[in-house]
């Protein structure tokens, strides 16, 4: 077994608007992380890259801790060991976040998406590479019991995937919210779409769903259609869903899911 140092070298810190674990969201914020002036060198050629893996040091984290629920995200969940959990809490609570690189200023890194309060420690910076990616990974269903975090967390991963804000974006995230009130996990291997029109909203439900065209087959797209209308099936139970007429993007952001489709259930 290898030696383990008696201590890490801080490589930057935290500048960030939140000041506990409380009140942060678990899609992070907009952060800025400084480098420490000997460590600029290791900062050349960053700006060719779109996203990071931020390594921090979670101090106030207890680590004590091997067994907890997720209650942030929700009371009713049962209990995790901490190596089945993102939690803070744990035996070395080095923290793991996914960020995007908005810009580089000097020895700043402008980054949005980072879960680290004010003045956390950054040990290390890693890249995002493509082979990162798993397209349809086999998880457990932690379902935020709140409306709002499940908003954000679906509207973080469809960004992820989508890149760009639009209105099938905002009509997939609403969508998403929908499907999982009637189905559960929206990602489950056996829940089968159909997306008919707007391509933007297929490539959108494709990222959240994790729906392959194959292996399984879960995901049909057709774009000639002339109204957007999305099918869902799982288990013999049935939805569709059909998009009403005069949505935009900013009526897709503000009214609820009643407003913005037409069901039918079989």
């Amino acid at each position: 077994m290898g030696n383990i140092p008696d201590h890490f070298y801080s490589v930057g810190e935290v500048i960030s608007s939140g000041q506990s674990v409380m009140d942060m969201p678990i899609s992070g914020i907009p952060a800025i992380i400084r480098i420490k002036q000997e460590y600029l060198p290791a900062m050349y050629r960053m700006s060719e890259h779109s996203h990071f893996w931020i390594l921090c040091w979670f101090h106030e984290a207890d680590r004590s801790l091997l067994q907890t629920q997720p209650k942030k995200i929700n009371t009713k969940l049962p209990m995790y060991g901490v190596f089945g959990l993102r939690t803070p809490s744990r035996p070395n609570p080095i923290a793991l976040s996914l960020v995007r690189l908005e810009r580089i200023d000097g020895e700043e890194l402008h980054v949005s998406g980072l879960d680290a309060f004010d003045g956390t420690t950054v040990l290390d910076i890693k890249p995002y590479f493509e082979a990162d990616i798993v397209f349809s990974p086999r998880t457990p269903y932690i379902r935020p019991q709140d409306y709002e975090m499940r908003k954000d967390f679906f509207r973080k991963q469809a960004l992820a995937h989508h890149g760009e804000e639009c209105l099938g974006l905002e009509l997939g995230v609403k969508m998403a919210l929908l499907v999982d009130e009637h189905f559960g996990q929206i990602q489950s291997p056996d829940l089968k779409l159909t997306v008919c029109g707007d391509a933007c909203l297929a490539d959108v439900l494709q990222g959240l769903t994790r729906a392959r065209l194959s292996n399984p087959s879960r995901f049909a797209y057709d774009g000639n259609a002339h109204q957007t209308e999305v099918s869902w099936e799982q288990s013999g139970k049935r939805m569709h869903v059909t998009v009403r007429q005069g949505v935009d993007i900013n009526i897709a952001r503000q009214q609820p899911e009643s407003e913005l489709f037409e069901l039918k259930m079989g």
